[in-house]
């Protein structure tokens, strides 16, 4: 075996546990580098940087566990499923890059594995007959109690050019004695440290330091590449972030911008965290990548860190995860039960739920919050919230309760614009009511008047905020009159379903639905085809409803599982499951089995009496014509000629029967 002697093919690459996040976005990275993707950029610069080569295209390999899925993933150009120490070396020498990624800390069998290779490879190199090379990527916890050169001093870090001085985690004195054996046996090393993204455990002032996961890549393919002579490689980027400044990023991109403070024994006690997970939050570390930053040429990602690329990478993150948000309308008549509906949906998929009676309270809740002074010292955001609440008061007054469609349009774009409902979605509620309330809301063009979207031409519209799935709930006006005459009054007040003001309601949605163009051509236009659900007596709660809508949109996804949660954590606990439930069922499957036996015996049984108990009716019926004929001609004479003979006791009972019977029949 060999690695590859002629430098035009591509170089093959091993990666160990392509199926672990870390490792499958490094190989997803090399397998994506095109030989002369920057081919006229390099000639340039081919002066100034003799030593700068052609990118070069690498075809990645790698070995995954038994619990991960037998499927090869298209980046790869071949996956080895739990191979033995004999079949995974014979990979090993195949490769021309040897890549072991154990910055994964839940996973210490890494460690134990990539010294196995490092250690085979070195005992195997004499062999070789073309140039390998080994990186081993390990995690800054290799530093986490490494004493600063000069306290007082902020600016001279720790740095890669003196690695000699770091000093390990208690937890992390293995990665470092793995460490020192790759650098003993002088082949490359690499770094990464992950940020998990949790709430804020502890003060949150201590310095996380950071490296996205591609740079991490270009990192890798840089050494490839360039072979520097640098021994060792702190790759982190040039951010100084805390560990609040990141959680609170994080928060405010996906969410509200708030933050909780728990004790790091908390995270323990509660489990959200695991113990290494806490000693990685509880580093405080502000490193310097000089040979990275001098050596390496490197096209960054996130140079400036997470912090200052939080968009970028939240919008990666969720493409990674396919998490895109769930928008829903639900349409209707009165008393069709769309808010019933609509709030299942919310519950189901963990989405908003949006109507314009309840945008419009929480809005006013929330201009009172402002003008009571919420926040200290903003002045004028109380007095703008206080300007707006008179101007919804003012309009509820001439308008007998109603707000203008201007209003109700700024209220209702603020809801659907806010981060929660464009990160994970919404559920409208019976709105918008006509094509004109649509086109108001999610069109990007101007209405000129009344007759530009008459015209046959499909409406642009605006992609973020406009549902994705729009359902129409159906069912005739005898259905909803009835099903409105059974609710109790007081529910009826409450729904706004009396009978006069349902009558009314629904009338007006008749005639909606009459009109030219109605909200569903709107959608149909912008072809968001609207689902059409007939309701009836026989589903009273929306179970076949609901099993429509959600064959329609899909499974739940939202950011509630990561990929570690995904994968299946502790083999061993699961193949012990695993027996433990084929154990199950082999017992389940005898039950079942002596069972149908028993039954079977008690059928049988049962059949054998009805036999014997037949059979004996009909001896019994065979017996009787003689019974009788005996009882009539015979039993009374041999009786009586008996009783005689008793009496007599003669010398010859057999002749004096015999005589006696001749006798009997002569007379």
């Amino acid at each position: 075996m060999e690695g590859n002697t002629n430098p035009n093919n591509p170089r093959r690459v091993f990666i160990n546990d392509v199926d672990e996040f870390s490792s499958k976005n490094i190989a997803k990275f090399l397998s994506a580098c095109e030989a002369g993707k920057e081919e006229e950029e390099e000639e340039e610069e081919e002066e100034e940087s003799p030593q700068r080569k052609k990118p070069l295209k690498f075809d990645v390999v790698g070995n995954v566990s038994s619990s991960s899925s037998p499927q090869k993933p298209a980046f790869l150009l071949q996956q080895y499923v739990s191979p033995t120490r004999e079949e995974l070396f014979q990979v090993l020498l195949e490769s021309d890059v040897v890549v072991y990624n154990v910055s994964e800390s839940s996973l210490p069998r890494q460690v134990e594995e990539a010294s196995w290779a490092v250690t085979a490879l070195h005992a195997a190199s004499e062999n070789f007959k073309a140039e390998k090379m080994f990186i081993l990527v390990s995690s800054v916890m290799g530093w986490a109690t490494t004493a600063p050169t000069d306290p007082s001093d902020e600016d001279h870090l720790p740095s890669d050019e003196e690695f000699w001085k770091r000093r390990p985690h208690p937890r992390f004195k293995s990665h470092n004695t793995l460490e020192k054996l790759v650098i003993k046996l002088s082949k490359m090393v690499s770094w990464m440290l992950e940020t998990p993204e949790v709430p804020v455990f502890g003060q949150g002032t201590n310095h996380i330091p950071t490296i996205h996961v591609f740079d991490l890549g270009g990192v890798i393919q840089n050494i490839i590449e360039l072979k520097p002579k640098a021994k060792y490689f702190l790759a982190v980027d040039q951010s100084k972030n805390t560990l609040e400044d990141i959680v609170k990023t994080i928060s405010k991109v996906l969410g509200s911008g708030r933050v909780c403070r728990l004790l790091l024994e908390e995270a323990v006690a509660m489990k959200a965290l695991k113990p290494q997970e806490v000693d990685c939050l509880s580093i405080d570390l502000r490193l310097d990548a000089a040979n990275v930053n001098s050596l390496l040429n490197l096209s960054w990602r996130c140079l400036s860190g997470l912090v200052l690329n939080m968009e970028s990478v939240v919008q990666e993150f969720k493409d990674s995860r396919q998490l895109q948000p769930i928008r829903i309308c639900i349409l209707g008549p009165p008393a069709v039960g769309k808010t019933t509906v609509a709030e299942m949906i919310c519950k189901h998929y963990k989405i908003y739920y949006i109507s314009t009676g309840k945008a419009i309270e929480e809005k006013i809740s929330q201009l009172k919050e402002m003008r009571s002074g919420s926040q200290p010292g903003d002045f004028s955001a109380e007095a703008t919230a206080q300007k707006e609440l008179e101007m919804i008061e003012q309009s509820m007054e001439s308008s007998q309760g109603q707000l203008t469609e201007g209003q109700v349009f700024e209220i209702l774009q603020e809801k659907l614009n806010s981060k929660q409902c464009r990160n994970q979605g919404f559920v409208l509620d019976g709105f918008p009511e006509s094509y004109s309330q649509a086109a108001m809301h999610f069109s990007t063009e101007e209405m000129e008047s009344q007759e530009s979207h008459l015209e046959s031409r499909a409406p642009g519209y605006n992609k973020t905020i406009t549902p994705d799935y729009v359902f129409s709930l159906e069912a005739s006006d005898d259905f909803l009159t009835e099903r409105v005459r059974a609710l109790p009054q007081s529910t009826a007040e409450e729904a706004h379903l009396v009978q006069d003001e349902f009558l009314s309601r629904l009338s007006e949605y008749r005639k909606r639905e009459e009109a030219e163009e109605t909200v569903l051509d709107f959608f149909d236009h912008c072809e968001i085809h609207p689902e059409h659900i007939e309701l009836s007596a026989e589903d009273p709660d929306y179970t076949d409803v609901m099993k429509r809508i959600t064959e329609v949109v899909g499974l739940p996804k939202n950011y509630s599982r990561s990929y570690e949660e995904h994968k299946e954590e502790d083999p061993l606990k699961k193949e012990a499951e695993r027996r433990q439930t084929l154990a199950a069922e082999r017992r389940r499957r005898k039950e079942a089995v002596l069972a149908e036996m028993a039954a079977q015996h008690e059928a049988w049984h049962k059949s054998m009496q009805e036999v014997q108990r037949q059979e004996k009716e009909r001896l019994e019926a065979q017996v009787l014509p003689l019974r009788n004929y005996l009882m009539e001609f015979v039993v009374l004479s041999i009786t009586e000629a008996m009783s005689q003979c008793c009496v007599l006791k003669p010398d010859d009972p057999i002749d004096f029967l015999a005589e006696f019977l001749l006798q009997k029949r002569t007379e």
